[in-house]
């Protein structure tokens, strides 16, 4: 029986066998493997580059899919068991990538095999993610405490949502707005996630083309950013092996120094900041980076187009690869002398801080973009899961393992910090930095120190690549599959429309890389995902704790797993999760200071525009709602009662027998 033939109520949950459902073993013997061996799925973080960690990996290592049809699963038989089974393990090797890559937004869900393809389209690997990302190393420093407020968020919010997201979409086997159908006039909150998805990857394959340039430039004898000799190199150009305190005077952090080799290439010899006097004055996209983005967006589009019958093949090396990397700098970092101070101040706990607001605003902040909520990228993969898959054990495995090998990695990280501060004998706060001054300065300078150290830089770039290049195609197929699921004429001309994103991204991040790009890709970090994607994380929290009501989100998932939801994760999900997002969205509208890059203040109207693209999609909410409410027919009372009754039971409205108006739903956990 051909899939696309199933003819099945939405209220038919019981599982069916689609025979034109391959599993990952059968597509590729390597993932097979590892799935019989297994034991057991993507940038706040939003400063500069942010890093949010969507733990999507289960979702892609699980061999079932959702049909044509709603509300139904594929099984994927004992291959697909077993692919479950190393969802676990492949999260534990994505979330690495998160802590190597965090400003660059190469997180968590990089590692694991995507996701079983449609019987009618192929699928990609997902979407990005985040852990404990780069940007980060200086609250780390100077507010010592913020791991106590980073657990208590993340065990009283992160998990508790992170459940909820992967339970929607495994349930209702629908994308990120027509899994609005439990609450319709709701669906707005899907079409906001989509379209912040979309403006993340205007300026996400920016970040690869670097890599790109980065992996080219390091294939020489002598990396191009160890000495001061080159042509990009300003006559101030200080070779760090001469470098001490008194260089910096005034109280200059050695971070914020931009005359070293390895600051100068990423600014002068990448960017070519320096012939830009500001974001008013961009000039035109640079020949080199522009080859390297047309690279990167022509990989995403075939990618796109193919979907697994190629990304499976190497999905063995994205996983492993990150962990070889840390490995290396990790026996490497502690090693070095001046490395047990820098592991002592990323340990050291100063209680006395916790009296500051702004410690537990950034725990707050950072737990949110860690696991990666909100992005429609769970939601999305979940629906892909068996639907009696325990996404429950998903929820809590992955969540944890992506906080602890985050914790774990910072050993390197800080390890190398402390090194870089014995070197130059400054404090380790003054190496302190974030978003891509560690990616792309700190750690290139850091890597010209090993031994073969261009060997390692071509490791450490592939990774990198290789990474991005797998979480970028989880996003736009994220906007792609949102947009194809709901509007039947983007489905039938999916490879014109893929082409179309492609292309579409492609052009806008040529702003990206003209000489004053990285002010155009700063705008966009802190505006296009950062209180917009709060605000739509919120209004999801409210739309299924409140309209949907907890009691029947609890059903739902007892059908699925057999049991229900303790009352820890209720409450949670009603009261606690939602008071949550609310203080995070408050504070940071409240915490707004006018954007800056280093010592470049924006001016008045780049912020406006900023605010008007987080609005942009922020107001996509209440327009539909409006929208919704208009288009019902009716009196008030029933277009009221079609707009957040479940579509499976709009039978009842016109019987009269709408839940939503009854006291007891509002009340009942």
């Amino acid at each position: 029986m051909s899939c696309k033939n199933l003819n099945l109520t939405t209220e038919s949950y019981q599982p069916h066998t689609c025979p034109e459902r391959k599993s990952w073993a059968s597509i590729s013997p390597v993932v097979g493997v590892l799935a019989a061996s297994s034991s057991a799925t993507p940038p706040a973080p939003h400063q500069v580059l942010m890093s949010k960690a969507k733990f999507h990996c289960l979702a892609k290592a699980t061999l079932a899919g959702r049909g044509k049809l709603p509300l139904h699963r594929s099984s994927g038989g004992k291959a697909g068991e077993r692919a479950i089974q190393i969802s676990s393990t492949c999260c534990l090797l994505a979330a690495l990538s998160d802590r190597l890559t965090g400003a660059a937004h190469f997180a968590c869900r990089e590692g694991a095999a995507p996701s079983a393809p449609r019987h009618d389209e192929p699928r990609p690997p997902d979407p990005k993610g985040y852990s404990f990302p780069f940007d980060i190393c200086e609250e780390l420093l100077d507010k010592g405490a913020f791991l106590i407020p980073y657990i208590l968020f993340l065990i009283i919010a992160g998990m508790p949502l992170f459940y909820m997201e992967l339970a929607l979409g495994q349930y209702n086997r629908e994308g990120a707005a027509t899994v609005w159908k439990i609450c319709p006039v709701f669906k707005g909150v899907g079409y906001a996630v989509i379209l912040i998805a979309l403006y993340v990857g205007f300026y996400y394959n920016v970040i690869i083309a670097w890599s790109l340039y980065y992996l080219f430039s390091s294939f020489t004898f002598e990396l191009p950013w160890t000495n001061c000799d080159n042509s990009w190199n300003s006559p101030n150009c200080t070779d760090p092996k001469l470098f001490n305190a008194s260089v910096l005077g005034n109280g200059t952090k050695y971070s914020k120094y931009k005359l070293t080799p390895a600051a100068e290439f990423y600014e002068r010899g990448v960017l070519h900041l320096h012939e830009s006097r500001g974001i008013h004055d961009l000039g035109l996209p640079r020949w080199q980076l522009s080859l390297c983005l047309l690279v990167v967006v022509i990989i995403l589009f075939f990618s796109l187009w193919k979907g697994v019958k190629t990304s499976g093949k190497v999905v063995w090396i994205t996983a492993t690869l990150p962990y070889v990397v840390l490995f290396v700098l990790l026996i490497h970092g502690i090693t070095l002398p001046g490395a047990y101070n820098g592991i002592n101040a990323y340990l050291h706990i100063d209680f006395r801080r916790l009296k500051e607001a702004t410690v537990w605003i950034d725990a707050a902040t950072q737990i949110f973009y860690s696991l990666g909520a909100g992005f429609g990228v769970l939601i999305a993969f979940a629906s892909y899961n068996k639907f009696d898959n325990n996404c429950y054990r998903d929820a809590l495995l992955t969540s944890t393992i992506n906080c602890v090998t985050s914790f774990i990695s910072g050993f390197a990280i800080f390890s190398i910090l402390g090194y870089m501060a014995h070197e130059h004998k400054v404090k380790i706060e003054d190496v302190a930095t974030e978003g891509a001054g560690l990616v792309f300065i700190l750690y290139p300078e850091a890597i010209s120190t090993l031994s073969g150290s261009t060997f390692w830089a071509v490791v450490f770039f592939i990774m990198l690549l290789t990474l991005g290049i797998d979480s970028s195609m989880g996003g736009m197929e994220a906007v792609i599959t949102g947009l194809a699921d709901d509007f039947q004429i983007l489905k039938q001309h999916r490879k014109l429309f893929t082409f179309g994103v492609s292309f579409g991204t492609f052009l806008l991040a040529l702003f990206c890389i003209t000489n004053g790009g990285i002010y155009v890709l700063t705008l966009l970090d802190t505006f296009a995902a950062g209180t917009s994607i709060l605000f739509a994380v919120l209004m999801e929290a409210i739309g299924v704790s409140w309209f949907y009501g907890v009691d029947r989100f609890s059903e739902d998932i007892q059908q699925m797993m057999g049991f229900k939801p303790g009352l820890y994760w209720r409450l949670c999900w009603k009261f606690v999760s939602p008071a949550f997002l609310l203080f995070v969205v408050i504070v940071s509208i409240i915490n707004f200071k006018p954007l800056t890059y280093d010592d470049y203040t924006f001016p008045l109207w780049a912020n406006r525009i900023g605010w008007g693209i987080a609005l942009s999609s922020m107001i996509l909410v209440p327009a539909y709602i409006i929208y919704k409410f208009m288009n019902v027919r009716g009196t008030f009372k029933e277009r009221l009662a079609y707009c957040i009754t479940p579509e499976n039971e709009h039978q009842l409205v016109a019987q009269g027998n709408v839940r939503q108006f009854k006291l007891q739903h509002w009340l009942t956990i």
